[in-house]
This record gives structure tokens, C-alpha cells and sequence, in this order.
């Protein structure tokens, strides 16, 4: 039996318009988000889409992402027999520096591939389910924090109860009036979470975080910036919430040295800074070991990337705290699959199909975004 080959690769730099500005620490969104859309073929004819989304405060550019696709990674990928896909990454890895998200989005179309050749879904492929939904969290980061509060009102009757509240870009007080007004208005009955995405210098950020645990968040996500890892292990120290770390911890030797210098009590798992579902796994099983469970963080993934999340999460049992995998619904005014991922009863719903479960035609990327670029 002949074995399938990668055939054709196609790419679209898309742009997709958001309904709500975003304010976060390490950079703030409105408008529009791009990402990248890979469509690669077998031999046989089978299809699998993936999906990278690099933000360039954080990892990348998605024009950087396009060119490394097209012009770096596509003559690897011509050719090779799609079910060997750690021999392929591993490839990749040693014929381009970085590129996470490029990465992570042809893996996760070869899975899709293998998947939907084989009549598995890429969580089956990944070890099996763990769990079937997941709870899903809410970012409070609008501007208007009276809208956000609004959309609350709305939301915790239908069963979304998990909130991470964007902190540090508003002055501190404005931060503390914002936490009591949602403890005010909605009690124990909301997960309330805290995030600086590294906001904070080191200076004084023990006397603000304080504050902040007089509200009871269930965490506080990379408080200070990436490089302080000696001061998230003092605050980790200091404070009885736990934290989070986040920009913190990319990769394994990331995770190794959050462990080793107990620079954390979780750590976000997110796709797009792993550069695969194979090595976010490898990243949990470290965490694991170390006793600290995992998140599921995004970037501006669309739903192509956040069907790859959640089959990772299915398939991934230290991975408990939920996920913020609210873009489709909730951000993008519309979304480049012919049915979104469901979300019930605030949990987003894993997709029962062979591979990534979802469905994606060119059809539905050309209706329902702008085509910036293809290749």
C-alpha cells in the first residue's frame, strides 16, 4: 500500500474584523486580527486545514508566519509521507528558527489528515479523551468596562461563570473598582481570574497584588515580564493565590526552569508558543510531574486553531482549569468555518468528528473573511 504524501500547500493570509477592542498588558487590539489559513492536500485527496496566528507583541508577525509557510517550510513539506509528523516537525525544526505558530499550524493539518484518514479525531490521535467539554473563560479587557459588564449580565445566566479580568493597563484603583464591582454584583457565583500579561515592574508589584487577593481570584497570570523569572518565583512565594505563568514558559526548557526555580503554581498552554500539539503535551507532562496544572490560552485564533486546542485539552488531562477558547462566539464577527465548535452551558462542546471535527471549505474562508494574501 502506497503511502500519502503531502501534495499541495496552500496558504491565505486572512484578516478577520473584531466586534470589541481589546486592552491587555503587553499590547492592546481593534479592529481587525489577522492569522494564517493552511490548506494542505495529500495524495490520496484528503484535506486538513490548520491554522497560524501568531501577535507581534508576543511571538510574531502573521505576514512572517505567511513568508516562513511559503517560502522556508512548503519545499520540506512537498513529498513526505503525512502520518510520519514528529520525523516531519522535527525537519522543520532544524530548517527554521522559531516560527512557533507556522509550525504548530502545519501539524495540526497533518493530524487533521491522518485523522479523517483514519476515522479518528486528533484527540484519539493524541492518547484519547479525557473529558468531553470544557469550561470555558471570558476576558474582561474592553475599554469600556461598563460594556463588559454588560455582556456579564448576559452571560452568567447561561451558564458562563469563569471571568479573567485584564489588569495593569488602567491605573490600579481604576483595576480594584472594576474587581469589586463584579464581587459586588455577582458574588461567589463567578471564577473571577486576574491577568497583567507582565504589566507590573518588580518594584512594588507584591503591594498591588495584594490588593487584587482581596477578591478572591482563583489565579494571577504573569504578573510581571518574562525575563523576572526570579521575581515570579517570589511572588509565587509570597502571595497565597496562586500564579500563573504565561509569557514565562514557551517551551519544555521554559517549563524545566519554572519548575526548577518554582516560578510558578500553572502555567497556560497555548498552541501558538508550543509550536505543536506533540510538544504542548510534552510541556504538560512536565508540569505535571511538578504538580502544576495547565490553562488554555489563546492568541487571536480563530477556529481552526481553537478546534486544534480543544482536541489537545480533550486528550490532555492536566489541562484543568479551562480555556479562554471564547474568540468565535464572543470577538470575531465571523469565522472562517461552515459550523462553529458549540459552546453549552458555558463549556465549549469538543467536536465529535475525525480529525479536527470541524469543517472548512475555500468557499467558507473567502465569505467570511478578507483574503489578504495566497500563495
Amino acid at each position: 500500500m502506497t503511502e500519502a504524501t503531502v501534495e499541495r500547500i496552500r496558504l491565505f493570509l486572512i484578516e478577520s474584523p473584531i466586534k470589541m477592542a481589546r486592552l491587555q498588558g503587553v499590547g492592546n487590539v481593534k479592529g481587525t486580527v489577522k492569522r494564517v489559513l493552511i490548506e494542505l492536500t495529500a495524495s490520496d485527496g484528503v484535506v486538513g486545514w490548520g491554522e497560524a496566528a501568531p501577535w507581534e507583541v508576543f511571538t510574531g508577525t502573521p505576514e512572517a508566519a505567511f513568508s516562513a509557510l511559503d517560502i522556508y517550510l512548503r519545499p520540506i513539506l512537498l513529498g513526505k509521507p503525512v502520518r510520519r509528523i514528529r520525523a516531519l516537525m522535527a525537519e522543520l525544526d532544524r530548517a527554521l528558527v522559531g516560527h512557533a505558530e507556522a509550525k504548530v499550524g502545519i501539524e495540526m493539518a497533518l493530524l487533521d489528515i491522518v485523522g479523517k484518514s483514519s476515522g479518528l479525531s486528533v484527540a484519539d490521535l493524541l492518547g484519547g479523551r479525557v473529558r468531553d467539554t470544557i469550561p470555558l473563560s471570558f476576558s474582561i479587557a474592553d475599554p469600556d468596562f461598563s460594556a463588559d459588564l454588560e455582556r456579564m449580565r448576559k452571560m452568567v445566566p447561561e451558564g458562563n461563570v469563569i471571568y479573567k479580568v485584564k489588569t495593569g493597563v488602567k491605573p490600579h484603583r481604576e483595576d480594584l473598582d472594576h474587581l469589586e464591582a463584579i464581587r459586588k454584583e455577582f458574588g461567589d457565583k463567578v471564577d473571577l481570574r486576574v491577568d497583567y500579561n507582565q504589566a507590573l515592574a518588580p518594584f512594588g508589584a507584591i503591594k498591588i497584588l495584594r490588593d487584587v487577593e482581596a477578591f478572591a481570584p482563583t489565579f494571577i497570570e504573569q504578573p510581571v515580564p518574562r525575563k523576572y523569572l526570579d521575581v515570579m518565583a517570589q511572588l509565587t512565594a509570597a502571595l497565597e493565590t496562586p500564579v500563573l505563568a504565561d509569557e514565562s514558559c514557551f517551551d519544555r526548557r521554559d517549563m524545566m526552569e519554572v519548575v526548577r526555580r518554582e516560578a510558578a503554581d500553572a502555567v497556560s498552554i497555548k498552541l501558538m508558543k508550543a509550536g505543536g500539539l506533540f510538544e504542548a503535551q510534552a510541556i504538560m507532562a512536565i508540569a505535571d510531574i511538578a504538580g502544576l496544572p495547565g490553562y488554555g490560552g489563546t492568541l487571536w485564533e480563530g477556529g481552526i486553531g481553537l478546534a486544534a486546542g480543544t482536541q489537545l485539552i480533550a486528550a490532555t488531562p492536566g489541562i484543568s482549569l479551562g480555556c479562554e477558547f471564547y474568540m468565535p462566539h464572543h470577538v470575531l464577527t465571523e469565522d472562517v468555518l461552515e459550523e462553529r465548535v458549540a459552546n453549552r452551558a458555558g463549556h465549549v462542546v469538543v467536536p465529535d468528528g475525525p480529525g479536527l471535527g470541524i469543517r472548512v471549505s475555500e468557499a467558507s474562508v473567502r465569505a467570511n473573511a478578507r483574503v489578504l494574501a495566497e500563495a
